[in-house]
């Protein structure tokens, strides 16, 4: 069986268990959201006996936990998730409307990801020791270490209301409009990772370019920038692999303080505006999906480690 295949065998079980449990966590919060749960599902239409009877019947709630549950998950495997208690809206078409602007965020930090940590991590090994060395790693230290909401309300007031460089809110119009709008709130949430990247690159480029066969290499007279191309530069794809997945995930759990900070439609503010709507079946559903996309990102990562180091591919062989 081929390394991929072998993966997959051994962990979409495990992922589907996962799932499952995550199914039942999230199911849980409807029963555990304070006061009746007949109300919470009414929403702000009025409490008449027709009304709360019409709920129990829809939601099943006069069945046991399990029961109800049993429901619910059906409903989700065919692709219901209910209806926003505060719109009437499918919870499904709700998601949909807003993912498209946390998707754009994800890849605009992923790209960022890729343009400035892997060069960066690269000249800091080339400059081992000297003064790019230690300025790189002085200030990957400093993003790793900073909250990317506080990140987000430092560029926010130098940016884009002291200079007015870019928008200070909402995600603009398609083309250029939204680029500039989304500058922001991405670099807010690729700093971190960017500096993680940085790091990671320039351990692995050292590791590279020190091992015997390229001293050796070097003594023979092939050129400095031959080997950071083929061979340092080549180390790098699993570290930045590794973050991108996690931006993507981060991204798509709805980043909620990068979109709040900066007032995108995004998932991250239809979460905030479900939790203080006390809308329970969108925070469920958003919780579901963004459960979802964290184990299919990992696994597309998993599955990306494979192509890229050929010591996995032979161990899963």
């Amino acid at each position: 069986m081929r390394p991929a295949l072998r993966l997959l065998a051994r962990r979409l079980p495990v992922s589907a268990l996962l799932l499952l449990a995550v199914s039942l966590a999230v199911f849980g919060l409807l029963a555990l959201s304070p006061g009746s749960t007949e109300r919470a599902l009414l929403g702000p239409r009025p409490a008449t006996a027709e009304a709360l009877d019409a709920i129990r019947h829809r939601y099943h709630l006069d069945q046991p936990f399990l029961v109800q549950y049993g429901h619910w998950l059906g409903g989700v495997l065919r692709g219901d998730m209910g209806v926003s208690v505060q719109t009437g809206e499918p919870v499904a078409a709700r998601i949909a409307e807003r993912l498209s602007i946390t998707l754009e965020l994800g890849l605009y930090a992923t790209l960022l990801i890729v343009l400035l940590g892997v060069p960066l991590g690269l000249l800091a090994a080339a400059r081992r020791d000297g003064a790019a060395d230690h300025a790189v790693s002085a200030g990957a230290v400093l993003a790793v270490s900073a909250p990317s909401f506080a990140v987000g309300v430092l560029l926010l007031y130098v940016f884009g209301v002291r200079l007015g460089w870019f928008p200070v809110f909402g995600a603009g119009e398609e083309g250029w409009d939204r680029v500039r709008h989304l500058t922001l709130p991405a670099v807010a949430l690729a700093l971190s990772q960017i500096a993680l990247v940085t790091r990671q690159t320039r351990a692995a480029a050292i590791d590279v370019v020190s091992r015997d066969h390229l001293t050796f290499a070097r003594a023979r007279g092939l050129p400095g920038r031959v080997i950071w191309r083929r061979y340092a530069l080549r180390n790098t794809a699993v570290p930045v692999t590794t973050s991108v997945g996690l931006v993507l995930a981060y991204a798509m759990t709805g980043a909620v303080l990068v979109e709040v900070t900066f007032s995108l439609p995004g998932v991250g503010a239809l979460v905030m505006e479900s939790v203080s709507n006390k809308d329970v079946p969108v925070v469920q559903g958003v919780a579901l999906s963004a459960a979802a996309a964290v184990i299919a990102v990992n696994l597309l990562v998993d599955l990306a480690y494979l192509a890229l180091d050929p010591r996995l591919r032979q161990a899963a062989s």
